[in-house]
């Protein structure tokens, strides 16, 4: 495999860089988007404060960038991680400016560099101050061309006329609704007293409630779906409300695998932050986490015999070689040996026992993913330092001189495992041997293991003479096949040891009908994220090849897109803008259009969160409030039940508020703007009560603006900005331009 290592224009940088604590200066770096052309953008960097230093080290997403002042260098030590090599930055002064034209579009914050770090001399590394400038001209986010995908506020005025919450929630509309509810006579007091009664139901998972005499009785099968529906109900519908009219309710979920992927590998989580998103999982009747702790850019979980995943794979920093840790990669200061933020961190053994035992307790099951022999970058640099340092070859996932040359979906060129070899094999086994061994000790069941199986490059193994020589004797004849072939084996590893295995679409889809029907009826679930474009039919081709297939579609179910297009909006939008009413609305039958094929292998439904930009808890609860809810509805309701003006009335007069009591973030949609015919401006709200602040003179809205209370004459103003608040938030800012350019 090509091994992707870079060399810095400066002598002895044969080892891997040293950080230090944070050294007594004080050095500032502001950046801004300044415009764009059709082609690529220019972004500028400001450092100020101390400059008696010569490099600075930041990340950003990938893509080919130059500065614009000849004295700068810009360079890649590994893809989404750059140093700005300047001599200008220590020739003193009150500050430099740095130019950057970045190729492609820019198109979210989430493009914005991060990680701000100087490099010293002696190669530690000393954090800075970082601020983000935020983006108010239209000349940051519109193209030359025309091309513009802010939502204006006349776009935005007419969503919200259409999901207005104009009348309150009854009593029990929950997220996700029951299937009945009967009212009885009379009223009961809360807080409820409870009881649990276990009886036979008709329905895998169902059960029923009865509120009367100021008590709550939950009926089910068996003790843990009657806890799981006793919590729901209580944290949602119980939760504020004084008195509760008696009623019946019959309950029971659509399908059976209800599922959240949470990805602390591209920045990282503790087990305190993870055990609070299991709450929110349990609460919306979510009953499976994907947990998504291993990838490319980390390996989050302890493996006893094989330290080097945490010892490596746990660390980001600044490094010439990654022998000891990854390079610095999304953010961080630079210093592997820092645990504030998000950079740096794992789960210990007796961390991750307690965390699956914490879960199961909530009637939630967590799925751990394995990646392979893809996204594998962390585990391959960290059996290489294992091979250095031990001259163990067994458990080496690549080989010396592997030529291929591939880039993989997140741009990197060293990230998989080769199939030909039989440290894979090994490794896998070690690794799942001891997860095993966590789950036994935990006293929870394992329900399988997920192995990623996804997004292996074009060309990964072409420049491998063992891989071909290897494709050759077992009669292989591409790359699919070595993937397959690779597959087969850990699915059969896995089968000796009583584990069922998942995996992405990569694992059922392309391949041959043998191929299937040897595999199909081993794998647990294949997650299928695709339903747009030319690949559209992914879905119903899973279910025909016999696979049990669990929807987790990129335009409806995944948190991390994001909300709209608005340039301040944290998240991406490779996959369309996702937000509560895109999840409300991904009907299964939709989606996977098999037809009666799709009974019983339509299994279930996924939310995926990857974390490329998240950076704390709170993001993380942005972008699941409330956009969860509308994956939590239609994962156990299949079919259409709220309309959108019904389950925003739920959103802002139960959930939000509920949020606020408990200290929860959430997403706030923008108010709408828009201009009449006789020339007056009207504003909008998606939610009672709450306030919009405009201004007239093109600055940004505050809670000290004015305070929309009706509609007003424009008089001579070229552009209105109102931001919305509610339940201590505030929104983005809507702008209407009465103006063009």
């Amino acid at each position: 495999m090509k091994q992707f290592y870079w060399s810095l224009m400066v002598p002895a940088l044969a080892l891997a860089a040293s950080c230090s604590a944070p050294k007594e200066k004080q050095t500032s770096v502001s950046w801004q988007i300044i415009e764009n052309t059709d082609s690529n953008y220019l972004h500028r960097v400001v450092v100020k404060g101390d400059l008696d230093f010569d490099r600075l080290g930041f990340n950003a997403f990938a893509r080919k960038m130059h500065a614009v002042n000849p004295q700068d260098t810009i360079i890649e030590i590994v893809p989404g991680y750059y140093m700005i090599s300047s001599p200008r930055l220590a020739q003193g002064g009150d500050s430099v400016v740095i130019d950057i034209v970045t190729r492609g579009s820019f198109s979210s914050r989430a493009y914005a560099p991060d990680g701000f770090h100087r490099i010293e001399s002696d190669l530690s590394t000393t954090p800075v101050a970082y601020t983000r400038m935020p983006i108010t001209e239209r000349k940051q986010w519109k193209r030359p061309s025309g091309r513009d995908v802010m939502p204006y506020g006349p776009e935005v005025y007419d969503i919200n006329e259409q999901i207005f919450a104009s009348q309150t929630p009854c009593a029990y509309a929950a997220v996700p609704s029951f299937k009945s509810v009967k009212m009885t006579q009379g009223s009961s007091a809360t807080p409820l007293k409870s009881r649990i009664s276990i009886a036979p139901q008709s329905h895998a998972e169902g059960y029923t409630i009865e509120v009367r005499d100021d008590s709550v009785i939950v009926t089910a099968a068996d003790q843990r779906v009657a806890q799981q529906a006793l919590y729901s109900f209580q944290s949602q519908i119980e939760s504020g409300s004084a008195q509760l009219p008696n009623a019946v309710i019959t309950d029971y979920p659509d399908l059976p695998y209800r599922s959240l992927m949470l990805d602390i590998s591209r920045n990282y989580q503790t087990p305190e932050t993870m055990k609070r998103m299991v709450d929110y999982m349990a609460q919306y009747r979510l009953n499976t986490l994907h947990f998504h702790a291993v990838d490319d850019e980390a390996w989050r979980i302890e493996i006893k015999p094989l330290p080097e995943l945490t010892e490596v794979g746990g660390r980001r920093g600044f490094t010439t070689d990654e022998h000891n840790y990854l390079a610095q990669i999304f953010c961080g200061d630079g210093n592997p040996q820092n645990l504030q933020g998000t950079s740096n961190g794992y789960f210990t053994r007796d961390e991750f026992i307690d965390f699956i035992k914490y879960a199961h307790n909530r009637g939630v099951d967590v799925i751990p993913e394995i990646e392979s022999p893809g996204h594998a970058r962390a585990a391959i640099k960290a059996m290489e330092k294992r091979y250095r340092e031990s001259g163990d070859a067994s458990y080496r996932l690549i080989h010396d001189g592997d030529t291929s040359e591939y880039t993989s979906a997140q741009a990197f060129h060293d990230n998989v495992m080769n199939p030909a070899l039989p440290g894979p094999y090994k490794f896998m086994e070690t690794v799942v041997d001891e997860l095993k061994a966590m789950y036994d000790e935990a006293g929870v069941p394992l329900v399988a293991i997920h192995i990623g199986g996804d997004e292996v490059a074009h060309g990964a193994w072409n420049g491998s003479s063992v891989a071909q020589e290897f494709m050759k004797e077992h009669g292989l004849e591409d790359q699919t096949q070595l993937h397959g072939y690779f597959v087969e084996q850990i699915a059969q590893m896995l089968q000796q040891k009583g584990i069922p295995m998942s995996g992405w679409q990569e694992i059922g889809v392309g391949h041959t009908d043998e191929y299937n029907a040897k595999m199909a009826p081993n794998v647990h679930s294949v997650n299928v994220w695709q339903t747009i474009g030319r690949n559209g039919n992914v879905p119903q081709l899973a279910v025909e090849a016999g696979y049990n297939t669990v929807l987790s579609n990129v335009n409806h179910f995944y948190m991390d897109m994001k909300y709209n297009d608005h340039p301040e909006e944290m998240g991406l939008n490779w996959g369309g803008t996702v937000d509560e009413f895109k999840a409300l609305h991904g009907i299964p039958a939709r989606l996977c259009q098999a037809g009666k094929k799709a009974k019983g292998k339509v299994i279930g439904i996924s939310g995926q969160l990857f974390a490329e930009t998240m950076r704390s808890p709170e993001m993380m609860e942005s972008f699941l409030f409330p956009k969860m809810l509308g994956l939590a509805e239609r994962a156990w309701n299949v079919d259409s039940t709220y309309s959108d003006t019904e389950f925003n009335s739920i959103i802002a007069m139960r959930e939000i508020p509920r949020y606020e009591r408990e200290g929860r973030n959430f997403h706030l949609r923008q108010p709408g703007i828009k201009m009449a015919d006789d020339g007056s401006i009207h504003m909008n709200s998606p939610y009672p009560d709450a306030q919009i602040r405009y201004t007239l003179d093109g600055s940004e809205p505050s809670a000290e603006s004015a305070l929309y209370s009706g509609p007003f004459d424009k008089a001579e103003t070229e552009q209105v900005r109102a931001r919305l608040y509610f339940k201590g938030k505030e929104s983005l800012t809507s702008i209407l331009f009465l103006t063009e350019d």
